[in-house]
């Protein structure tokens, strides 16, 4: 795991070897192992090495055996021992015993066709010194960013975007469009950031250029929705269950120790227990709790995890005091204001982690590829009394009838506040129009918001982008258009927080149940079969009976590791802190927010939720990125 960072072109004038090793050492918290550069009259391309495969022979940017090609990457590509085999049948000779040669490899054979072809997460740049052309990629889930800016005599790349600034002509100014988008949904849109000229590549695909130039952006790998009516529902099962396997085995590929974030869940447990089977031995297991009641601890549920492989559970308690100190930290370290409250735990955890092993694997992308948020219940829940009442459902079929769906009910308690909100008007309105309002945040945010600034918000617009993805000509069923909304925008989104708080400790995270194959075998299955009956992660469930405790697969309470910022909002280190951030000079003075509606908030008149942590997440970046506060 690494950090990689670069400019394709002639700018600047100045040293392009000076800059990129500035922009390499801005992101040397990503791989403190080692450090590289390389520089010619086209290019420059900087590499910062967390060594976790082949220490003494994996050193970037590495080089073709002719000198031609250069590369420099970050990440892992797990099936890389079976296309080392490959690629020696074929007569190809290798130095090093590393992953990095064998993507090398790869691309001096196929260039972008290569891409598919490889199991694992990564960004990289690829460069031909003959030509001058260039490729630049990223896996398929988006696992590691790769931001790119486009000047007038040059493109920027690089893992962070904190990275980019150290050219002379970037500047971070707020881009508007994607202000809209974090308002409405805490995350951006289609690769766009909240810096205006600093966008994401988008996942699953690739862009080659010449110079500056690019010529072709494409996707590689799209998730393909046709369903399978053909088969029945065990065989799913079974596939299900070796692909699980299988991703376990490439994914515990590692020269250095490894461990498992463990919360309780299905996901995490699933991918602990799986590559404990894997490994044939026990592995420490990473857990973080509060110690502020019942609601905000799942330790009980994680001790069956550990004592199912035979290990002690590691744990850790965050603080309100660390909450303080860690957020200014946090927002630097995540490049943007993103998702909820959890990123402050997972940040301590991995912390955690960081002190035993250097390869962590968790459970993230269970919730969007086997439908496990409680909000698609909801959904059909309103179709199921859609179809009891009139016989008929937009998507042809019952896919969860009213009979079948009140089983699972229970798993609504807690979720009353979003039941009444969902509730209160638009009843059996267009599938798109009801997601839209499970997700909007806007209508909450739009409160705070100044009149300037509210002036400047085009909800309809957003709303058609929503519209655009969600709408995806693939996905016929309702189940599939919400996960596929999901995997396209919120899990590369979570990704950002997997990715930042793990390497901001130089801790490698890999997430198992984000394999191309199972995610296929799971679009590909119909939705009576993987939502049956509204439960929650039905199809993985089943697989999983076989290796997990029954109690942990019959959990009905899902938490999604809550943080107590309500009891810490009433008094003491946490209280004082966002009062001085959100009340401050340099708060009101901004004019994004009505300091009115802020002091509301602040003084506790509703409980702490997306409101109250949107505004401070999205302050502190202002502070930290735009005033450029140390």
């Amino acid at each position: 795991m690494c950090g990689i960072a670069g400019l394709f072109g002639a700018s600047p004038g100045a040293d392009r070897q000076a800059l990129v090793t500035r922009m390499a050492a801005r992101i040397r918290h990503r791989g403190p192992d080692g450090e590289g550069v390389f520089v010619d009259a086209r290019a420059a391309l900087g590499h910062v090495r967390l060594s976790i495969i082949d220490a003494e022979g994996g050193a970037q940017p590495m080089h073709s055996r002719d000198q031609r090609y250069v590369l420099t990457f970050n990440g892992e590509i797990y099936n890389y021992l079976e296309l080392r085999t490959e690629l020696e049948a074929d007569g190809v000779a290798f130095e090093t015993h590393s992953d990095t040669e064998v993507l090398l490899a790869m691309l001096v054979r196929h260039g972008s066709d290569a891409l598919p072809r490889l199991n694992g997460m990564f960004s990289f740049a690829f460069y031909d010194r003959r030509d001058g052309g260039w490729l630049l990629a990223r896996d398929p889930f988006g696992i590691k960013p790769l931001y790119v800016a486009e000047l007038a005599d040059g493109l920027l790349f690089a893992s962070e975007i904190k990275a980019l600034w150290e050219h002379p002509a970037m500047q971070a100014r707020l881009s508007w469009p994607a202000l809209q988008e974090y308002l409405t949904f805490q995350y951006c849109l289609l690769g766009r950031t909240l810096f205006a000229g600093v966008r994401q590549l988008m996942p699953g695909t690739f862009m080659r250029g010449h110079g500056q130039h690019i010529e072709q952006q494409a996707a590689y790998w799209r998730l393909n929705y046709e369903i399978d009516e053909t088969r029945a529902p065990d065989s799913y099962v079974e596939e299900l269950g070796a692909l699980l396997d299988d991703s376990a085995r490439l994914q515990i590929r590692s020269d250095v120790p490894l461990g498992a974030y463990v919360s309780g869940g299905i996901d995490s447990s699933v991918v602990a227990c799986l590559a404990a089977r894997q490994m044939g031995r026990a592995l420490p297991l990473f857990h973080g709790r509060f110690d502020a009641g019942q609601a905000y601890d799942e330790s009980h549920w994680a001790r069956q995890v550990a004592d199912a492989i035979g290990v002690p559970l590691c744990e850790v308690t965050p603080s309100a005091q660390q909450f303080v100190d860690e957020m200014p930290r946090l927002i630097y370290m995540l490049d943007e204001p993103l998702a909820g409250p959890g990123v402050f735990p997972q940040a301590v955890v991995s912390r955690l982690a960081a002190g035993a092993v250097k390869v962590v694997l968790g459970g993230q992308g269970g919730d969007e590829l086997f439908g496990g948020y409680t909000r698609y219940l909801i959904g059909y829940l309103e179709q199921a009394l859609k179809g009891a009442m009139y016989g008929t459902q937009e998507e042809g079929r019952h896919v969860v009838t009213l009979a079948t769906v009140i089983e699972n009910l229970p798993m609504l308690r807690g979720y009353e506040p979003l039941l009444q909100h969902f509730w209160r008007d638009g009843l059996f309105a267009p599938m798109d129009s009801r997601y839209f309002r499970l997700i909007d945040r806007g209508s909450d945010m739009d409160q705070l918001l100044s009149d300037d600034a509210r002036a400047l918000i085009d909800s309809e617009q957003v709303f058609a982008e929503f519209q655009a993805v969600f709408n995806d000509p693939q996905t016929h069923s309702y189940i599939n258009k919400m996960t596929h909304f999901d995997q396209a925008t919120f899990l590369p989104a979570l990704l950002q927080v997997e990715d930042r708080v793990s390497m901001a400790v130089s801790l490698e995270a890999r997430v198992p149940l984000l394999d191309t194959r199972i995610a296929e075998l799971v679009a590909s299955m119909p939705p009576a079969i993987k939502f049956a009956h509204g439960t929650s992660k039905h199809v993985l469930k089943r697989a999983a009976r076989k290796f997990l405790p029954t109690s942990i697969v019959e959990r009905q309470d899902k938490m999604g590791f809550p943080v107590p910022l309500n009891e810490w909002l009433k008094g003491g280190p946490v209280r004082d802190f966002v009062r001085d951030v959100l009340l401050g000079t340099a708060s009101r003075e901004r004019g994004l927010f009505r300091p009115a509606a802020l002091e509301k908030l602040v003084d506790h008149e509703r409980p702490f939720g997306r409101q109250l942590w949107g505004a401070l997440c999205l302050e502190l970046w202002h502070q930290r990125f735009v005033d450029g506060r140390p």
